[in-house]
């Protein structure tokens, strides 16, 4: 049977950068085994439906370069995708499992519900659960007569359906990352599967869909991990145990410390994000900025997400996407939950912005440039991606800490002007200055043999006075080849700095 994968968020607000780890892992699994990767949105929850949220959903995963073969926005052969638009669907294998019996009509109002759990509580039970004890004490159609349930239907009383869970069992299944998981049937209540409203719990649409989709593999985080047992008896009371897929339950992204799930908050806190791409909040207006909008690049993220609770046994840590899907396997997941390490996520950042060529990273400037309303041409942005490439984490680094190839300094690093702003320095600054101001025309190449001609005329060691050079051209002790920024910049703004800063600093006596 070919692999088929679905990733199924619900469109509930921004897609949080675990599910775009999710979606990463079923697309890997897909593409090995050339199977077929889904997007269902599972939207049934209509109470907490977000306008927006499922384009911004779908925008999220073409960034990072999740590609759908089937599903919402792509089409398919068991459409629709939207678990709104399959009320019909679920309709009818609730009803399949209320004419089985292993599911019932519960009338229970609010507030009848809310004294059953103050009952349980009254009686030391920490944790009241409608289930095979309480069930026979509430309104349901197992404590009803077959007459009263349908008069009540007749009537028009609210009701929702309930899966009916056995008494005494022990229900297992096998996980493709945590092995068997075996959960006695006392710890799992009467799940609702049809709420009043006519539509589904995420239970019954998500096993009814994963059956009719003919999902093969279920990839999904670790808080669906309680409810699988339950999935696992649905499959069975609709007699599709035989078809059921395989399950694997990701393990927790914690924060940077290992201390607790990870949260926007925390993200916020310590100032990293959270969303892969920026969130405005419709009812706020508050914009979360994204990973896109941070500078991250699609392929660092692809590569850091997929080290968070996978490992490929190896000492490799460069993944392109092709290498990536060669080596994943699901068995090779952590069970423990996955440290989200923000400085590893730059790490990779920085080796792919690296990597890029002068051309890619010259328009990742000229972007910049055109933001800022600076003008370049491409010759010059071109010698600024070279200079700059080992230098820069981020897209936006070219501009910012590039900033004085465009713009004079107007202040200086105090510290440097202290330590090496004194009378050799001037006397070679100035008589550099001279010597640029008359050649015909200066590179980086004539800059240094300048330099070094005038250095020796003095009988100066060129090595003692670099640091002042430096910090009359931009402001600052440290930075790219010197030589260089003089040909970037160019010979007449070179002499038009070092006269500036001839005349703005204090003068030390060496």
């Amino acid at each position: 049977m070919s692999v088929r994968v679905r990733f199924a968020p619900s469109p509930t607000g921004a897609l949080h950068i675990g599910g775009v780890r999710t979606a990463l892992y079923n697309f890997l699994l897909a593409r090995q085994h050339q199977g077929t990767m889904i997007l269902r949105i599972e939207d049934t929850d209509q109470t907490r439906y977000v306008a927006g949220a499922e384009q911004y959903i779908i925008d999220s995963l073409k960034w990072v370069g999740i590609t759908i073969d089937e599903g919402v926005g792509v089409g398919g052969p068991y459409a629709p995708y939207r678990q709104s638009e399959r009320r019909a669907i679920y309709h009818q294998y609730a009803q399949q499992l209320i004419d089985s019996g292993h599911a019932y009509y519960a009338f229970d109002t609010e507030q009848e519900l809310e004294q059953m759990r103050e009952r349980l509580k009254a009686a030391g039970v920490s944790t009241p659960q409608y289930n095979s004890v309480t069930r026979t004490q509430m309104r349901n159609s197992l404590t009803l007569t077959e007459e009263e349930t349908k008069q009540l239907i007749a009537q028009g009383t609210p009701y929702v359906i309930r899966l009916k869970v056995p008494k005494k069992e022990e229900i297992r299944l096998k996980d493709l990352i945590r092995g068997w998981v075996m959960v006695h049937a006392s710890q799992i209540d009467d799940k609702v599967l049809m709420k009043s409203d006519g539509m589904p719990t995420y239970h019954l649409a998500n096993v009814v869909d994963d059956y009719l989709m003919k999902i093969t593999h279920v990839i999904r985080g670790e808080e669906w991990l309680p409810s699988a047992p339950l999935h696992v008896l649905l499959y069975r009371y609709l007699g599709w145990e035989a078809q059921m897929p395989q399950f694997a339950h990701l393990p927790l992204l914690l924060k940077p410390d290992g201390n607790g799930k990870l949260s926007k908050r925390d993200a916020d806190q310590a100032g990293f994000p959270i969303f892969p791409l920026n969130w405005k909040d419709p009812e706020t207006g508050e914009i979360a900025k994204g990973f896109r909008e941070s500078g991250y690049l699609p392929e660092a993220m692809i590569n850091f997400l997929a080290f968070l609770g996978w490992n490929p046994g190896t000492t490799q840590e460069i993944f392109p996407i092709q290498e990536l899907v060669a080596a994943f396997s699901l068995e090779r997941i952590n069970k423990a939950g996955a440290k989200f390490d923000i400085q590893k996520a730059q790490w990779f950042n920085q080796h792919y912005l690296r990597a890029q060529s002068d051309e890619q990273l010259a328009e990742h400037l000229l972007a910049s440039l055109k933001s800022h309303g600076v003008d370049c041409p491409l010759p010059k942005a071109l010698k600024i991606a070279a200079v700059m490439r080992d230098r820069i984490t981020f897209p936006q680094d070219l501009w910012e800490q590039g900033k004085f190839l465009f713009v004079a300094p107007q202040d200086f690093d105090m510290g440097v002007v202290s330590k090496k702003w004194n009378d050799e320095a001037i006397s070679v600054i100035t008589a550099y200055k001279n010597a640029l101001a008359g050649s015909p025309s200066v590179d980086s190449v004539t800059a240094k043999a300048l330099l070094e001609e005038t250095t020796k005329q003095l009988g100066i060691g060129t090595g003692k006075i670099l640091q002042a050079l430096r910090l009359s051209l931009t402001g600052a002790g440290g930075g790219p080849d010197l030589m260089m920024i003089i040909e970037i910049i160019g010979q007449e703004e070179a002499v038009r700095r070092m006269d500036y800063a001839l005349k703005t600093l204090p003068v030390k006596v060496s």
